[in-house]
């Protein structure tokens, strides 16, 4: 008999670590998203993380005639990118990012993470000065 409860109990302590496993840290997608970024800014009252936004602009509305915009918010765990980051307020980016499934407090409030900017370009409207950044 307890041979048996102790199958079972490893059983159920490799499920609940492969559930948690799923949820916080397999990476559930990547991908590359572009717009202007809004803000960057580091906050949290036990967990300081930096956390975004970029406006995707253009977007087709529902209403005929009209744009709608795409808020892309995001978290951000490297101390490089985020230099990067806070230089770039208000300009055009690209952003490679990872998405889980889950947020954990000290990787941010998104389950979005950026893990590298492409480029940053000014606006539209201003001149146009590309700065490429690589890791």
């Amino acid at each position: 008999m307890k041979k048996v409860a102790w199958i079972f109990g490893l059983i159920i302590i490799v499920i609940f670590t492969g559930i948690i496993w799923y949820k916080f840290f397999f990476v559930f997608g990547e991908g590359v998203k572009a717009g202007s970024l809004n803000y960057f800014v580091k906050k949290g009252v036990i967990f300081k993380t930096y956390e975004g936004r970029v406006v995707q602009e253009g977007f087709q509305s529902p209403n005929a005639g009209e744009l709608q915009s795409n808020e892309f918010r995001f978290s951000v765990t490297d101390e490089k990118v985020a230099e990067q980051l806070e230089r770039s307020s208000g300009k055009f980016v690209e952003l490679r990012y990872e998405e889980f499934n889950g947020m954990l407090p000290w990787r941010g409030t998104s389950n979005f993470l950026v893990i590298e900017v492409l480029t940053v370009k000014d606006s539209p409207g201003q001149t146009n000065t590309e700065l490429p950044f690589s890791q």
